[in-house]
């Protein structure tokens, strides 16, 4: 499986883990989780961006608690139809981009969003695309928030133990990302592990 094949994946998506599934759930303990730390760091008027923002129920909480300057990168159209629908105000309101990550960042000037966020979405970006990691710092003025599963709680029957097949389906790759992006300039100011994934917080190093 290229990084190819992985993009048509996720941009297809249906079902389990698809843009109806999440707004189905909606806004979680992660949102909530998210929604602290932004509070904590951020004005409600600094630029948001979430990789991966699926239908919208992360930036659909910061919205219902005052963060104003949002916006989502996300490769399966459906998703944005389903916003419209649960969440149109955040579908009016917001700056999104129908598209895979690789094919976006680059085009963002330096520092442009106050904080940049990924949940359970940076862990299926394949090893090709890893130069990704670089354009997020720089386009990231200060705060950069990592929601990704680091532990070995799935990595059961794996013969890699850099990646896991979930449901024997699409890959999950485990990474160091305090390394990856301490490496590159940022500050961890603080981890929370969970039952599933870990929460990392990083601010630049200034």
């Amino acid at each position: 499986m290229d990084s190819n094949d992985v993009r048509q994946q996720w941009e297809a998506r249906s079902g389990e883990y698809s843009p109806e599934y999440y707004a189905y759930y909606g806004p979680n303990d992660t949102s909530d989780a998210l929604r602290r730390i932004f509070e904590q760091f951020l004005e409600p008027s600094v630029p948001i961006l979430e990789l991966g923002c699926s239908s919208g129920r992360h930036l659909s909480h910061l919205a219902a608690h005052g963060f104003e300057n949002l916006a989502g990168i996300e490769v399966n159209a459906d998703a944005f139809d389903v916003m419209e629908e649960t969440y149109p105000d955040l579908a009016a309101e917001g700056e999104f981009y129908l598209d895979a990550i690789e094919e976006v960042v680059t085009d963002f000037e330096d520092d442009r969003f106050g904080a940049v966020f990924s949940v359970e979405t940076l862990q299926h970006l394949h090893p090709d695309a890893e130069w990704v990691f670089a354009e997020l710092s720089r386009i990231t003025d200060d705060l950069l928030v990592t929601v990704e599963n680091e532990g070995d709680a799935d990595r059961a029957g794996s013969t890699d133990r850099d990646v896991n097949y979930v449901n024997d389906d699409f890959p999950l790759y485990y990474r160091d990302w305090n390394a990856i992006f301490t490496d590159r300039g940022f500050v961890e100011v603080d981890a929370t592990e969970g039952k599933r994934d870990t929460i990392r917080t990083f601010r630049t190093n200034q």
